[in-house]
């Protein structure tokens, strides 16, 4: 038996540290929270994907009263910018949350499972990693892949 440590290298900054391009993603996610829809969560989430035409994409949670059928703001950003423009890689997403409060939450909050392997996807899919910015009031956390996020990933099949 052996036993393993995993390490994952990210980095935090205030949002006034980020660069003017990474400024502009998070903004984007923020400005996208208040397009939620999110009456039994009162969690605004909003997700903003920047490709490689440097077009940037918005999405925001869409609950349902039956919670299966809604989605997370990561995948709304994600599958309309593949949509919208199939033969553009997502180089980068940013994620922001305001809570019950209406107040951006204080602490970043990072993808669900399902997002998490979605993003994989796209990643593997675009032969491409894929940066992602978790925007919290006190700290930006900036992974320079989703595979830091989701390190025992399941993605192409041998």
């Amino acid at each position: 038996m052996e036993s393993r440590v995993l390490n994952i290298k990210y980095v935090t900054c205030s949002f006034d540290e980020l660069e003017k391009s990474d400024a502009e993603l998070v903004e984007a996610a923020k400005k996208a929270t208040f397009s939620s829809y999110a009456p039994y969560s009162n969690f605004s989430v909003g997700a903003a994907v920047r490709l490689s035409n440097n077009e940037i994409v918005q999405g925001s949670n869409q609950e349902n009263a039956a919670f299966g059928a809604g989605t997370c703001a990561e995948r709304c950003a994600m599958f309309y910018a593949n949509s919208k423009y199939p033969d553009y890689a997502i180089c980068s997403i940013a994620i922001a949350a305001r809570g019950v409060s209406g107040e951006f939450v204080h602490s970043p909050i990072s993808p669900c499972g399902v997002c998490r392997q979605a993003l994989i996807e796209a990643q593997t899919r675009a032969k491409l990693p894929i940066r992602v910015l978790l925007y919290g009031g006190r700290e930006v956390c900036i992974f320079e892949s989703v595979s830091d996020l989701l390190p025992f990933q399941f993605d192409e099949i041998l």
